[in-house]
């Protein structure tokens, strides 16, 4: 008990890290979100004529984005989702630099009645790891 109190904060930090290590594990399955990898992305776009929804700033889409995609940055995507409207129940590949910005749109199509949205694990970061191709 002596050592509990006299670290405390160490152990708090540690259990704190601990949850955020599962919650980004595991918080997209919780929040509903479906992942997808880079091979799984491409089947989606390749075969199942996917949208390539990217929704960095414009500086980032410009520097290099996937071929075909289209862009409507997260902070606008509420007002623009009519857009999107007839790919309502068609498969989305949502895409930001590292998965965390395309987390959250997903999540933001999934209210919104987009039963086909799925994350692009990793983002672009991963899509270059890949050594797959950006356009620019």
């Amino acid at each position: 008990m002596q050592f509990i109190v006299s670290n405390l904060l160490p152990i708090s930090i540690a259990i704190l890290s601990g949850l955020m290590l599962l919650w980004s594990i595991f918080g997209n399955r919780i929040r509903g979100i479906k992942e997808v990898d880079c091979t799984a992305a491409l089947q989606l776009i390749n075969h199942k004529n996917a949208l390539v929804l990217d929704v960095r700033e414009d500086d980032e889409y410009k520097s290099g984005h996937v071929l075909n995609s289209t862009l409507i940055p997260i902070g606008k995507l509420s007002q623009r989702i009519g857009e999107l409207e007839k790919y309502k129940d068609q498969p989305i590949v949502v895409i930001c630099r590292s998965g965390n910005r395309s987390g959250m749109a997903c999540a933001m199509l999934g209210k919104q009645g987009f039963t086909q949205a799925y994350n692009l694990a990793g983002g672009v970061i991963a899509w270059q790891k890949a050594n797959l191709p950006l356009k620019k």
